[in-house]
This record gives structure tokens, C-alpha cells and sequence, in this order.
């Protein structure tokens, strides 16, 4: 028998079930997330900008466009208690800190690249490593640690830079011998999570950075990893095209969702962490119940999904898709951000 969460959610969706449309970017949406008070959401974009919307009632105003950047803007994140400030991650391999109260950038941090093997054809006619700096470090991965003290940022070359919330210095810097995909601190501040190229997900104590568990979580590529609210649960997206469900406690996996078909590319967890977003190149988005894995909903979407958030009070999701602006020009990109769970009236 369905719960009574399942059953009120379901009818919540069903009366309050059409996606609305804000234009916010003129190329694609690659990232979505909502400040701590859920008063303003902000997204980057391959256009190189940041923009941020207002929540005014059931619609999302636009508030202002930060630029700066000279490469794509390729995840965002705010600050985990202070409502005015959040941080960018871009392809130009700096971070930018914006405070949405002087709509100007009140920090620039350059991020190093790192040192990866790269094959070449010796005049032996034998392939040989040869370990070399690359040219690369494009910043693709941030987060800020639920004390709001530190940002980690990680690159193409696999590494993952610590830097002072405060200082705007580097605390420390790791290079990995694996694929690195997203990071993300643990509720309690004390671990660091990687999930990696190999299907593991790499956990690190903190702020010591010492390897603790290495956890083989799926057979290909773990490519995303998101904590819920309560501290209970994280899940993982991999290009196996399941989400698993892990214990924090134990570190065991508890459940697994399976109705996508495509690479996991973005989770989300609801504000009461007893729902789950996740989303891929299906033409549509899962919204599972935590506790039973059972679907509780599917938003269609006309393209594939880049980035999910829940609203961090509100059953209401923000997302991005791979839209084409069809109405004029069907090879020019959208660049919009898209809200579920709006009543079907405003």
C-alpha cells in the first residue's frame, strides 16, 4: 500500500504538474541550484555567465547576469548559510565568488592543472607513457563545505583544489590517478567524497584527506553523488544508467533505481529527503520515493537533462535541458531554466 507521503505528493504533482519556462541564457544550461533560503536561483551556462532569478510567488523573476568568466561556466553552488553568495567554476580554470547584494565578483581564484599520463608511438614503434604537464585544468566540479570555511574545485586533470572561503588562498591541493567526476563533503564536514571513472566512490577523511574506503559501487563510470537533507542517505548516478542509495552510517548501499536508460548525469534530493530527482538523456526525469524506490513521478522533458535541484523548502524542482530554441531557429540554443511543480494557474 502506498504511503500517505506517496499518495499527497502524487496529488500535489498531479494538480500542479506543467514545467514553465524563464529565458536565462543564450547558450546551453549546464548548471541549476537554489540559495540556502530559496529566495534566488542561479544557473551558469556554456555563454560564459552566471544568472540569478528571484522567487517571486509561483514565478521566477530575473535579477541579474554576472560575467567575468572567459570559458563556459560549469557548475555553481551557493554558499551553504549565507543566502548572498555563490561561486563558479569555469573552463577558463578560475573560480569566481559573486555576491548577488554588489552583483560584482568579490574573488577571483586561478586553479592549477595537473600531471596525467598520455600515450605517444615511440620510434621503437612501441607505445611508451610519458608523464607530462598538460595545457588543460579546466574547472568542471565545486563545492562548499557544509561549515562554509573551504570551496573544492575539481579539474579535467583530476585535481581537486581546497581553497579558504576567507583568504581566497589554496589549503591544499591532491592530484588523483583517476578520473575524478563530482565531489561533495558529507553532511557532518568530516568526509570527502569522489566519485571516479572506475565505478567507485572514494571516500577521504577531512580535513586530513586520508584515504578511508574505497567502495566498488558500480560496474562503469560513477559519475555523480548528491547527500540528502537529513544526513541519512547519499546517492550516486553512473553511466550504467542506475542510481544507488547508500547508508552514511554504514556506507552499504540500501537501494538501487532503475528506470532510466541512459547515463545518471544529475541528482537531487527534496527538501524532507524522501524524494530523489534524477535525470539523464531520457526524455524525462525520475522522481522517486526515498524509502520504497517506488516512482512517484515523471517530468517530461523534450531533450536530455543537464542539471536538477530541488527547492530547498518547497516540492519544487529546477531543471535544464539540451533545448533547441525551435520558434526561430532550431540549431540556436535555448539557454532556459525550467521550473516544476508551479501551480498550473500562475
Amino acid at each position: 500500500m502506498a504511503s500517505r507521503y506517496y499518495q499527497e505528493m502524487q496529488e500535489s504533482f498531479r494538480s500542479n504538474n506543467k514545467s514553465r519556462e524563464f529565458p536565462a541564457h543564450t547558450a546551453k544550461v549546464h548548471s541549476v541550484a537554489w540559495s540556502c533560503d530559496g529566495r534566488r536561483l542561479a544557473s551558469g551556462s556554456f555563454d560564459k555567465t552566471a544568472s540569478v532569478f528571484v522567487l517571486e510567488k509561483d514565478r521566477l523573476v530575473k535579477e541579474n547576469n554576472y560575467r567575468g568568466h572567459s570559458d563556459s561556466v560549469d557548475q555553481l553552488c551557493w554558499h551553504p548559510t549565507n543566502p548572498d553568495l555563490f561561486v563558479t567554476a569555469s573552463g577558463d580554470k578560475t573560480i569566481r565568488i559573486w555576491d548577488v547584494r554588489t552583483t560584482k565578483c568579490i574573488a577571483t581564484v586561478n586553479t592549477k592543472g595537473g600531471s596525467r599520463p598520455f600515450w605517444r608511438e615511440s620510434t621503437r614503434k612501441q607505445l611508451s607513457v610519458i608523464i607530462c604537464p598538460l595545457l588543460s585544468g579546466e574547472n568542471i566540479n565545486i563545492c562548499w563545505s557544509p561549515d562554509g570555511q573551504t570551496i573544492a574545485v575539481g579539474n579535467k586533470d583530476d585535481v581537486v583544489t581546497f581553497i579558504d572561503a576567507k583568504t581566497h588562498r589554496s589549503r591544499a591541493e591532491e592530484q588523483f590517478k583517476f578520473e575524478v567526476n563530482e565531489i561533495s563533503w558529507n553532511n557532518d564536514n568530516d568526509m570527502f567524497f569522489l566519485t571516479n571513472g572506475n565505478g567507485c566512490i572514494n571516500v577521504l577523511s577531512y580535513p586530513e584527506l586520508k584515504p578511508i574506503q574505497s567502495i566498488n559501487a558500480h560496474p562503469s563510470n560513477c559519475i555523480c553523488i548528491k547527500f540528502d537533507p537529513t544526513g541519512k542517505y547519499f546517492a550516486t548516478g553512473s553511466a550504467d544508467a542506475l542510481v544507488s542509495l547508500w547508508n552514511v552510517e554504514e556506507l552499504v548501499c540500501v537501494r538501487c533505481f532503475s528506470r532510466l536508460d541512459w547515463p545518471v548525469r544529475t541528482l537531487s534530493f527534496s527538501h524532507d529527503g524522501k524524494m530523489l530527482a534524477s535525470a539523464s538523456e531520457d526524455h524525462f526525469i525520475d522522481i522517486a520515493e526515498v524509502e520504497t524506490g517506488e516512482k512517484l513521478w515523471e517530468v517530461q522533458c523534450d531533450s536530455p537533462t543537464f542539471t536538477v535541484a530541488w527547492h530547498p523548502k518547497r516540492p519544487l524542482l529546477a531543471y535544464a535541458c539540451d533545448d533547441k530554441e525551435g520558434k526561430y531557429d532550431n540549431n540556436r540554443e535555448a539557454g532556459t531554466v525550467k521550473l516544476f511543480g508551479l501551480p498550473n494557474d500562475s
